[in-house]
């Protein structure tokens, strides 16, 4: 059971009002923009005593959490790569905050002495997959941990080209605030570039006067990214769905506008094409 979540509906009669706009406020703005889980609902009123086995009946249960894989089976047969960032922060209430799964694995390190299981499952999504053809180009946008699927196509691509195999050109737009803290998986990305498999775009938003974002190196990169679309190269996102899926998307129509030298009516259904032909795919959360 998840006691790091916000009531569910079922709960709420036991522990506040609804019955009025008011009291539907007062549990939005108490509980949820405070980010109260239940526990922290009975330790600020301690008055609310519901029975216990009441409370466990209703409790929801912990939902899975899923992460991309950020390796190949090419390059590691027996293990499976996880690339996830450490949640930690404080409520506005002053609370200390964290992420269920990724605070608990942040303390399973195995050494010597300590090892340790998790239960795990693999998931297929065959709407986020790499083109059938190695010699198809691929085209990446990836910021932050966006970049966990990415790894593991390049890798792959990687191994192909490593085997002697032809493989189509690797596009990759990956962005983080600080090169020094948040340059992900940096030696192995820039070993590729020097080697040619990969064509490496970063941009670190804190680290230059103005803000520069991965939309913004699609805007530079914007001939490039036209010619090979017109070689039916595969456009991938992965990251953030409320911001900068967004951003990517609306410079990606302004690419299309521009170089495919459309309206924008014509160029939202070049868009629709490339999402039905599974040649634009997106991996993105809120």
């Amino acid at each position: 059971m998840c006691l790091a979540s916000p009531p569910y509906s079922a709960l709420i009669p036991l522990l506040i009002n609804l019955s009025s706009n008011e009291g539907k406020n007062q549990y939005n703005d108490w509980v949820l923009k405070d980010q109260r889980h239940i526990v922290q609902i009975l330790e600020d009123c301690p008055s609310l005593k519901p029975p216990m086995d009441h409370l466990l009946e209703l409790m929801p249960r912990l939902q899975a959490r899923y992460y991309s894989i950020a390796s190949s089976p090419k390059i590691h047969a027996r293990s499976i790569h996880v690339c996830a960032a450490l949640v930690q922060y404080k409520t506005r209430v002053g609370r200390p905050a964290e992420g269920v799964c990724t605070s608990w694995l942040e303390k399973m390190v195995p050494n010597e002495q300590d090892q340790y299981k998790i239960p795990v499952f693999v998931r297929r999504n065959p709407k986020f997959r790499l083109p059938r053809r190695a010699t198809v180009p691929i085209i990446m946008v990836g910021p932050g941990t966006g970049l966990a699927p990415f790894r593991g196509f390049i890798q792959h691509r990687a191994a192909i080209v490593r085997e002697g195999r032809d493989c189509g050109e690797n596009l990759l737009f990956f962005g983080c605030r600080h090169q020094e803290k948040d340059f992900l998986y940096q030696e192995e990305l820039l070993e590729l570039e020097s080697e040619g498999i990969l064509q490496l775009h970063t941009a670190f938003s804190r680290d230059t006067e103005k803000k520069v974002y991965v939309q913004h190196l699609m805007e530079q990169e914007a001939a490039k990214i036209w010619e090979l679309l017109e070689k039916g190269a595969h456009f991938y996102v992965c990251g953030d769905a409320k911001h900068m899926a967004r951003d990517v998307h609306k410079q990606l129509l302004d690419i299309i506008k521009d170089y495919g030298k459309m309206e924008q009516n014509d160029a939202e259904t070049y868009v629709i094409s490339l999402e039905n032909s599974l040649r634009y795919q997106k991996d993105v959360w809120s």
